[in-house]
């Protein structure tokens, strides 16, 4: 591994534990040493994550290592057991065990028989051969091989979202805006919000739904497993901006069959439209006369920076800077991926404009620390009700920071 003077670029197994660690009445046992799953559980606090599955590590030492002895496994499989009962128990592999080649599913296989009211899940992965975003994708796909039971569609039609996962940044703000959209435009009710907000019966009960939302291509394979077997439909894409969150809507009626409640649907985008009237003379000043005090840089997961700039550049005509996404895998379509030192060299760079980047990056650089949209962060998250980036109210809130953004750097080139 290389010298990094941030973070290095997370690995497949902490995409894993992001995407698992927020599932109730579930435990992650990692098959690891203690620091591990120390940290991450401080990383996932940071993040809002609170309440959910227990998080353990079987504190494996030298001798363990030396001799490929398993016995902490089971043994911490049997506190976990007896003294939180989970429905099912996620087991995790660590970088050591994984180079020595520890037999992970075999070892749950032979003990699954000892706890037939508790799932024994062996996910793979611990070491450092895949990137974060595909141990999303694994994660995600994993759990609806295992968990979802046969099931009837419900008799009101109801919807699941796929990829609604912890490293994303307001995550939890984006999930409830695009459940009060549902609502809203369909009166639909979710049945599963995969994984911020969801129990193991609620995964299990996901074949009941009528549409698959995906809200990040990592939740693809698994969306195309769900329709394989129950045959549902699946959406794919976050909704951002006015037309882009109308088109959304519009997409997922088209699959339902389902007319949308015209006057929802009038009422949100009449909102958006009369704030950006009220505000069109302040960007088209900015946009004339200043370009670079408004030229938008976006860098982030690839779907959010796609869609960012969709809205920004594609609806509101704000000048396009450098933009570029977190994950080798993800890079294409005019996004290509940065390494820390490129996004370093690029933010540099371009002193003047809306930047739009993880929170160390925008502390770095000392920017303004309202424009994050990717972690890592710097701060604490202990508010889960704030503004969301996407749909309707998305919308509201990107203008409200671009315009004050903006405002701020006009006003302190004249201080």
């Amino acid at each position: 591994m290389g010298l990094h003077r941030f973070k290095p670029l997370p690995s497949g197994r902490m995409g894993i534990l992001w995407t698992l660690a927020s599932i109730r009445d579930a435990a992650v046992v990692e098959f690891g040493c203690m620091g591990h799953m120390m940290y991450s559980g401080v990383t996932l606090e940071n993040t809002g994550v609170r309440g959910a599955g227990r998080r353990y590590s079987t504190h494996i030492d030298e001798t363990d290592i030396a001799l490929g002895g398993t016995d902490k496994l089971a043994a911490t499989i049997a506190h976990v057991v007896r003294h939180d009962n989970p429905k099912v128990i996620f087991l995790l592999p660590s970088s050591i065990p994984q180079v020595i080649g520890t037999d992970l599913p075999a070892e749950a296989k032979q003990l699954q028989r000892e706890y037939p009211g508790t799932l024994l899940l062996p996910l793979g992965h611990g070491g450092f051969e895949i990137t974060q975003h595909r141990g999303v994708q694994e994660a995600l796909l994993r759990l609806v091989q295992a968990l979802p039971r046969d099931a009837d569609k419900t008799s009101q039609p109801t919807f699941n979202i796929i990829g609604s996962c912890v490293d994303l940044f307001r995550f939890q703000a984006d999930a409830q805006e695009i459940l009060r959209i549902m609502q809203g435009a369909f009166g639909m009710k979710p049945l599963c919000v995969l994984t911020s907000d969801t129990s193991i019966a609620d995964i299990e009960s996901m074949g009941g739904a009528h549409i698959n939302l995906v809200i990040r291509r990592e939740g693809e394979s698994a969306a195309k497993h769900l329709q394989a077997r129950f045959g549902t439909p699946y959406l794919i894409g976050r909704p951002y901006g006015v037309e882009g969150t109308a088109r959304w809507i519009r997409d997922a009626a088209e699959m339902l069959n389902a007319p949308t409640n015209r006057d929802f649907m009038n009422s949100q985008i009449r909102e958006v439209k009369k704030l950006l009237s009220d505000i069109a003379p302040w960007l088209r000043h900015l946009i004339r006369d200043q370009p670079g005090e408004i030229r938008l840089s976006v860098g982030a997961h690839a779907d959010v920076v796609r869609g960012i700039l969709d809205f920004g550049h594609g609806e509101l005509s704000l000048p396009k800077g450098t933009c570029w996404c977190d994950s080798p895998d993800m890079a294409g379509d005019g996004i290509p991926y940065f390494t820390e030192e490129q996004w370093m060299q690029a933010i540099q760079a371009q002193k003047k404009g809306l930047l739009m980047a993880s929170g160390e990056a925008l502390e770095w650089a000392d920017r303004n620390r309202t424009l994050q949209i990717a972690n890592p962060d710097t701060r604490r998250l202990l508010n889960p009700y704030v503004p969301p980036f996407v749909g309707f109210r998305g919308a509201l809130h990107l203008i409200d920071l671009w315009l004050n953004a903006a405002l701020e750097q006009e006003e302190g080139e004249e201080d």
